[in-house]
């Protein structure tokens, strides 16, 4: 490990870009030792064995190019939706984006997504708030930049519907009367409030939003989190110079069955050059 791990920390120490995208987690296999307990666990767990094995697979053709952009995946794990199934299936994916002022990366996260599943279009994407300063509250100000960019991408036909994750009542129907597109879908997380609060109810149910539960952590993926992350799997890096940019979180569910096919994360992370 230790050859592979002073290759890896030689080609991150010049790159500027890292993709890092696991495949679908159910072909890990062997990779897969334990079940976490948590999402930010799973994710810390994906990013470090990621790192691993691609570590161990580094051939010296990369090393002897030094590429600007490093592709880092599990290639045993990568699993493309053939053109045959793709009607069966309904491809499902949540943005995280890390990084402030990072709207623009909307469409790079999406273009990645299609393109290792092999897919012209994903079915939904739900953006999560996005991350503003310590003790300011989301404001339609805040959401408006990456929902432009959303919009852009389901008139552009790469992706058919869009919607939130924890928006209250107020900042839902604001974003509903300002956009374009509009929200068809809302995640809520019960951990926070218990039950759906009855204004958002009502709301949504007259504007025909879909109102969906989930678990997720405020803060999935920070920045200190990816640089442990990085130390640990490579202890030969400047952790701290890697920011990551977005994270997304897909999903490919076999409709008529409900059975899910694939999922996995995809990030990019940029290098502070100094």
């Amino acid at each position: 490990m230790g050859t592979d791990s002073r290759a890896a920390g030689a080609l991150l120490a010049r790159a500027r870009t890292l993709h890092l995208q696991t495949g679908n987690l159910l072909n890990w296999g062997r990779l897969r030792k334990k079940c976490p307990s948590t999402h930010s666990e799973e994710l810390r767990d994906c990013i470090q064995k990621t790192l691993n094995e691609w570590s161990s697979q580094i051939s010296p053709d990369l090393v002897r190019e030094f590429p600007d952009v490093l592709e880092c995946t599990v290639p045993h794990a990568v699993e493309k939706i053939s053109p045959d199934e793709r009607d069966e299936m309904k491809v499902s994916a949540k943005l995280f984006m890390v990084a402030s002022n990072s709207s623009s990366s909307t469409k790079n996260a999406v273009d990645m997504a299609c393109s290792v599943l092999g897919v012209a279009q994903l079915d939904s994407v739900i953006i999560a708030s996005p991350p503003t300063e310590d003790g300011v509250n989301l404001s339609l100000e805040h959401l408006q930049p990456y929902w432009e960019e959303l919009q852009n991408l389901v008139q552009n036909k790469k992706i058919v519907a869009i919607g939130t994750s924890d928006l209250d009542k107020t900042q839902l129907e604001q974003l509903y009367q300002w956009a374009k597109v509009k929200p068809n879908s809302n995640q809520v997380n019960l951990a926070s409030c218990c039950v759906m609060p009855p204004d958002l109810t009502a709301f949504a149910k007259q504007f025909d939003i879909q109102l969906l539960t989930h678990n997720d952590p405020k803060e999935l993926l920070s920045e200190t989190s990816f640089q442990e992350a990085l130390r640990e799997s490579i202890p030969d890096i400047q952790a701290h110079e890697w920011v990551p940019l977005w994270l997304l979180r897909y999903s490919v569910i076999v409709k008529s069955r409900g059975i899910i096919k694939s999922k996995g994360y995809i990030l990019q992370a940029k290098r502070r050059v100094p």
